[in-house]
């Protein structure tokens, strides 16, 4: 039996296999239990109502045969002449069907018998006398259905039997042989049993032949339905879904178009009008094509504006990427001069103070040479010319990383050994400035696919700008982080010291923009570290907070995955 778990959600009485079942092989179970039940209970009624008619006739056959055994004796019983009745009754207890002939007096003794119980007495309470002396007073009159049993012998076979009370006539009552008195109204009993095995082997064939007749319209009705379901309701519903499906995937050409697929020779035929169908199903073929063919109809407008409204996008992209290109050289143009006067105005210091140095030596030189008190001021000018001048080198130094075009020498680096490298070398530098770099590695960082020079370089950018950010005495925390899972390690450097303003997020990354005092940077070193960190295919980004110091985030892919190339990360 199916349990809990064989019902289908929502429909708690319905089994699961039902539900796989479609609507005709459901329409066809069905009405094949509908038709196994009908024909079932005919052929049970119609067995039942041929017992039925058998045993009465057999029981109409054995009233027949004890009226006449009844009658055949009469004479005889009537003269007193017992032997010549008995006879009569043997002869016809010889008789094939008939079991046994009896007569029992009203007393209850059997007082004829063609078996082995004559004499014996019978409990009035036996089958045979229960009939009438069920009830405290014997009955007299009674019918025939009523004067029948069927019973089984001590040989466990079926035995029908009669019992015809034997009245006290007048013609009895009044003669002078043997007079009983008018008030006795029954003077005994006669009880015929026959054999119903004739009955029984006809019943049997009987049902055989029922059984059969049965099978044989169950199974011809079952053809019949499963062959018009199949026509009237399978396939038109299975031309409705391959059409349904066919309209699904788009595919709207009208039914028994050529081709293959869902417009092969198997899909919807072309369906009668509503004025000439009369089924449900030819109606709802009907209203479906109408429906493909609005759809076709829009389908085909929707083509329409849509290849109009492409080659108006179409139109427009071009004159986009027209006013793009113009704004891309626009944009370029104006990034050049900003570039431009960036350099004029961080070279053109250092220039102009190396001018005026040099015309004040100059000045001093020309009127007589160099006065011996003044040796010492001459050398502070010449000192302040060779800074200025170096400054300037270190600006077109930088200038150059930033715009070199050199591609990464890729190779696997252990970036943790990579850090402890870089801190060890920084190391000197930091102490003069009372600063302390730790490192925090994770266990287990795999190794990365990079150009090792360069990411030191980002890092020796990214911690010297953290430690010139921190006060004195404070720790600059580098942390690698494993996250092998997403393809990537992640490089951390954090400060302790004031944090970067919104304002200048943005534009922490620009060539040039720096938040230093004059004459401690150029703006260039994010910027550079930003163009390494992306020609490995990483990112780089950076969070600040006022008061709460400022934390860089580098990510590099590991070894054996290359990382897309992304913009600027994102900052927050």
């Amino acid at each position: 039996m199916p349990g809990p778990a064989d019902r289908v959600p929502g429909h708690p009485l319905a089994p699961r296999w039902w539900r796989r079942l479609g609507l005709a092989p459901r329409l066809i179970v069905s009405l094949t239990i509908i038709v196994t039940l009908v024909s079932g209970i005919s052929a049970v009624l119609v067995m039942r109502n041929q017992e039925s008619l058998l045993l009465r006739e057999m029981v109409r056959g054995a009233d027949q045969l004890s009226q006449t055994i009844r009658s055949a004796t009469w004479e005889a019983m009537l003269l007193d002449q017992r032997q010549s009745a008995y006879k009569v009754m043997q002869t016809v207890g010889r008789q094939a069907g008939i079991e046994k002939i009896r007569i029992f007096n009203k007393e209850g003794r059997v007082m004829f018998s063609t078996g082995d119980d004559l004499h014996a007495m019978v409990d009035k309470h036996a089958e045979a006398c229960d009939l009438c002396h069920s009830s405290q007073q014997p009955l007299v009159r009674v019918d025939v259905p009523s004067r029948s049993r069927v019973f089984q012998d001590r040989f466990g076979r079926r035995v029908l039997g009669m019992v015809t009370p034997i009245y006290n006539e007048p013609a009895c009552s009044r003669a002078e042989c043997h007079a009983h008195p008018e008030d006795i109204q029954v003077l005994g009993v006669l009880d015929v049993s026959m054999d119903t095995g004739p009955m029984q082997e006809q019943l049997s064939i009987l049902r055989a032949w029922t059984t059969s007749r049965a099978v044989l319209e169950i199974a011809l009705l079952g053809l019949v339905i499963v062959f018009f379901t199949r026509r009237l309701v399978a396939r038109p519903i299975q031309r409705m879904i391959r059409a349904t499906r066919a309209i699904g995937g788009l595919d709207l050409q009208p039914p028994g178009a050529s081709g293959t697929g869902a417009n092969g020779p198997d899909t919807m035929r072309e369906p009668l009008p509503p004025e000439v169908a009369q089924d449900e199903l030819s109606r709802l073929q009907y209203a479906f094509e109408e429906m493909r063919q609005r759809l076709a109809t829009a389908k085909g407008e929707v083509d329409a504006f849509t290849r109009e409204l492409e080659r108006k996008v179409e139109t427009r992209t071009s004159e986009l990427e027209s006013a793009r290109e113009q704004l891309y050289r626009s944009e370029r143009l104006a990034s050049l001069g900003r570039l431009a006067a960036s350099v004029a105005h961080e070279i053109n210091n250092p220039i102009s103070g190396v001018l005026n140095l040099s015309r004040l030596v100059l000045r001093l030189i020309d009127s007589g040479g160099i006065p011996p008190d003044r040796i010492e001021e001459v050398r502070g000018y010449l000192s302040q010319v060779t800074e200025e001048t170096a400054r300037i080198g270190r600006i077109v130094s930088d200038l150059l990383s930033f715009a070199r075009q050199t591609r990464p020498r890729i190779e696997p680096t252990d970036l943790a050994d990579l850090a402890r490298r870089t801190l060890s070398l920084l190391s000197l530098k930091l102490r003069m400035r009372g600063i302390e770099a730790v490192l925090d590695a994770s266990p287990g960082v795999p190794r990365v696919a990079c150009d090792a020079g360069q990411v030191e370089q980002v890092l020796i950018n990214l911690v010297m700008n953290a430690a010139e950010a921190s006060p004195d005495g404070a720790t600059v925390q580098v942390r690698l982080l494993n996250e092998a899972l997403e393809g990537f390690v992640t490089l951390e450097v954090a400060d302790s010291g004031t944090g970067i303003p919104p304002e200048h997020l943005a534009r922490i990354f620009d060539p040039f923009f720096t938040t230093k005092e004059d004459g401690k940077g150029v703006g260039l070193g994010l910027a550079v570290a930003y163009g390494i960190v992306e020609s490995h295919g990483g990112t780089i980004d950076v969070r600040s907070q006022a008061g709460r110091g400022t934390t860089f985030r580098v990510r590099l892919p590991v070894e054996g995955r290359a990382a897309p190339a992304q913009g600027r990360g994102g900052n927050s």
